[in-house]
């Protein structure tokens, strides 16, 4: 009979050695891997729809671009709220306003990554499924990086934990 689901993990976490245990249950880690799924929901949403707008609805790079990030962004708040486990309801100054200008800034990046994209995929030559392929790859490199970016900000920025930087600092003094 197969392990239980839940011992799998445990086994395989008991037998890391003792320097990379800490390191992958340090609060970053264990938040980039609650984050991490959040973000391949929202990065589907946006690869479908940037898809969707530029090979079947034959759209312009930068609209395509628009509409992929749009997309992407609702999902990500959504999610992104629940990688950082925010429950009830938001506060605007220090949680909706910052994401929203963190999305617009990747919103820029990602409409003129795409615009740039669908211009190099022209001067290259590229026709049919191979511009497709160029312009969609090149969109997705860029929404790698912004994510990587993203979670950056949030982690250390927006989404920080201050009451409990608060403490480690008095525990800190207490030494």
């Amino acid at each position: 009979m197969p392990p239980a689901p839940r011992t799998l993990p445990l086994a395989i976490w008991a037998r890391l050695p003792g320097p990379l245990r800490r390191r992958a249950g340090s609060p970053g880690v264990r938040r980039l891997v609650r984050f991490a799924p959040a973000a391949a929901l929202a990065l589907a949403t946006t690869q479908i729809t940037y898809f969707i707008c530029f090979s079947v609805l034959a759209m312009t790079g930068r609209a395509s671009g628009a509409a992929g990030w749009l997309a992407g962004a609702a999902v990500s708040y959504g999610v992104s709220r629940w990688a950082w486990e925010r429950k009830g309801k938001p506060r605007v100054l220090k949680e909706t306003l910052p994401f929203l200008a963190v999305s617009l800034v990747v919103g820029i990046v990602l409409t003129e990554a795409s615009h740039f994209g669908y211009r190099e995929a022209a001067a290259l030559g590229l026709h049919g499924a191979a511009h497709d392929a160029f312009v969609q790859g090149f969109y997705l490199a860029a929404n790698c990086f912004t994510f990587l970016t993203r979670f950056v900000i949030f982690h250390f920025v927006l989404f920080a934990d201050r009451d409990a930087k608060a403490e480690s600092q008095l525990r800190a003094e207490d030494i």
